[in-house]
Formats: C-alpha cells, structure tokens, sequence
C-alpha cells in the first residue's frame, strides 16, 4: 500500500501547479474537484512526512544508544510514535469514496407507527439539524408534507458544507444514516403509559454538484402539475403549483409542493431527481462488477433496520456497529458523531480487511 504514496506525490505537485494558473479558477467546477482532491492528498502526503520522520528518528536513537543509555530509554516511546504514524497513513491510504466530499439530500419518511412514526420523523429531522449546526453546514427545507399532530409523513432536506476536505463532507458522515430507524418509547397518543414501536425510514443521497453531471433527457420525463394541499400560504389550493416529475426510464418520481412557484417547485424537483438517478447509476455499477466492495456499514437496502432509539432506557443502539449508548437525550439534540464515527470506523476495518485480502 505504501507503495503507491510516490505516485501520490506526484499528483499533488501536479495539482499545486494547476491551482497556480489563475485560467483554472475561471472554471467553478474543475477548480472546486481539484481543491478537494488537492485537500485528501495533502493530508497523505503530511501524514506521509510525519511517518518518514518518525522512522529518521528511531534510526537515530538506536545508532546514539550504543553510546548513551538514556537514548535507549527513549526507543520504545519512538516505536509507538512510529507504528501510531503507520497505522494513521495505512488508514489515509483506504481508497476514499469518491462522493466523499459532495452535499447530501436527505428524504425522512414515516412508516410503521402511524401518527408516532410521523412524529419522530420530526424528531429525527431536529437531530440531524442539530447535528449539522454543530459541522457548521447549512440547511436547506426542501419539500415538507406535514402530519395532523405536527410530525412529518415525509420531509426532505439539504445540508451542505464548505469544507474542500473529501473526509470532512456530508456525504462522508451521513451516508450511513440510510436505512429504518427503530423507536420504542410511549407516544404522547397514548393515554395508559404503554410503550410503543414505530419506525422512520431515512434515505440519503449524494448532490450532484453540476447539473451536467447527470444526463436527463426531456424527452424521459413526465411532468404534472397539480394544487397544492396543506400549510404553504394563500396560494394553496388556488394554482396549480405543485409538480411531479417521473424519471420514465427508471420510474423515479418525485414530488414537490414546498413552494408557491410551480418554477421553484419544478426547480427542487429536478435537483432532487439528478441526486437519485446519481445514487441509481452508482447502485447499478456496484450490481454490475460482481467483485466490487460492498460496505457492510452502508447497504443500499433500504428495509435494513439500522438503529434502535429507546427513550425509556435513555439507550441508542446501532444494529450493525454494536456502538450502544445511555445519553440518547443528548443524541436527540444533535450529539451524533461518537455514532456516526463508530461507523466510519467501523467501514474503514471492512475496507482494510479487503486490502489485506487482496494483497
């Protein structure tokens, strides 16, 4: 693996002079890829650096202990410093998913449970709100269908972040939140104290930077229009603002009734569109190279039950990390990254396994 650190190298002096050229930056597109490749790699080649230095190091001190017993004192300190140094650039050196770095769009849908199931989709929706508050990213309400109680029969959102670091992405960190949520708790419909379980689905997919990147013909889509139904002001249910745009090809529809324009609905709409048919691209890739990785942290199965929420016992359980925790409370209002990192910790062991496999 360390092997290919010099051809690394390579390309993130080849980026350094490309970012040099002002011509690169008259072009937002290529000059934000190549920001963001330039970031993952500057991290590798630091941590590279640091591994290097830390071997020059030990060298020295076995060579100055054959003279002096003191530096032999300092060997085994500086042979934990170096395997530490090792472990972190073997785990930079994991080839990175190359939505990393991208925004996300994120659907959360109720599902068994009823009034509950729509009610902590609301829920779910203020802790990834929370969450993404604390990142520093942004939030955008994208479409909304709001139950009679105050809780979601489906809701989605954007979140977006300025980092050019690919490890620091949305996508980086939600991409596991995908799959059914469990909740047992006692619903505040429920008069005599019992607890209850409901589930919320939660779908999330990687933004399309460009428009250009995923081709749609117009010729594919079947777009209705039609009055929209619930809270959006005086123009509901007096125009036809609300759009629904099918993906004929692929059967994708999406729906939007957010805003009073039917231009601004038709807009979000087909910024939605392009964030599924990228996820369906990808899917299809993954089916189609019978040898290709398949996360065990992050399925495209969207039935897999993925964590437990359980708010009598104050506990939060992820299925498939066995990360488990008592401060659900505090998960509720956005403390989420000791999870999520279980997560990535625990994909990026899959992927090293893999590696070692393979090798």
């Amino acid at each position: 693996m360390f092997e290919s650190v010099q051809t690394l190298i390579a390309e993130h002096a080849d980026l350094q002079e490309q970012l040099a050229d002002p011509a690169v930056h008259q072009d937002p597109a290529r000059s934000k890829k190549i920001n963001r490749r330039y970031a993952e790699l500057s991290k590798i080649i630091a941590a590279h650096t640091r591994w290097l230095q830390s071997q020059e190091d030990l060298e020295a001190a076995r060579e100055m202990a054959k003279e002096d017993d003191d530096f032999a004192a300092e060997i085994p300190s500086i042979e934990e410093g170096l395997a530490e140094n090792q472990e972190k650039l073997r785990r930079l050196l994991i080839p990175r998913d190359p939505d990393d770095a991208r925004d996300v769009i994120m659907e959360i849908k109720g599902g068994e449970g009823g009034a509950e199931s729509a009610l902590f989709a609301a829920d779910l929706l203020r802790m990834y709100m929370h969450y993404a508050e604390s990142k520093g990213w942004k939030t955008e309400m994208l479409e909304a269908d709001h139950s009679d109680l105050g809780g979601y029969k489906n809701v989605q959102v954007a979140i977006k972040s300025n980092a050019t670091d690919p490890s620091q992405g949305v996508w980086a960190h939600l991409k596991y939140e995908g799959g059914v949520h469990r909740v047992q708790r006692v619903p505040a419909t429920e008069s005599q104290g019992r607890i209850h379980t409901s589930t919320t689905g939660v779908l999330v997919f990687p933004e399309v930077d460009e428009p250009e990147e995923v081709e749609i013909n117009q010729n594919d889509l079947k777009i209705d229009v039609y009055r929209s139904s619930g809270p959006g002001g005086q123009s509901v249910n007096t125009t036809d603002s609300a759009v629904r745009i099918t993906h004929l090809p692929t059967g994708i529809t999406v729906a939007m009734q957010n805003e009073k324009s039917q231009l601004q609905n038709r807009e979000a709409g087909m910024r939605v569109l392009r964030a599924r048919l990228l996820a369906h691209q990808q899917e299809q890739i993954d089916a189609a190279a019978s040898d290709a990785r398949k996360s065990q942290i992050r399925t495209m199965d969207r039935s897999e039950r993925i964590r437990t929420y359980n708010f009598p016992e104050n506990r939060v359980a992820d299925h498939r990390t066995g990360y488990k925790s008592y401060n659900l409370d505090a998960v509720m209002n956005g403390a989420m990254e000791p999870i999520i990192q279980s997560a990535i910790s625990a994909d990026e062991e899959a992927r090293l396994a893999e590696i070692g496999d393979n090798s």
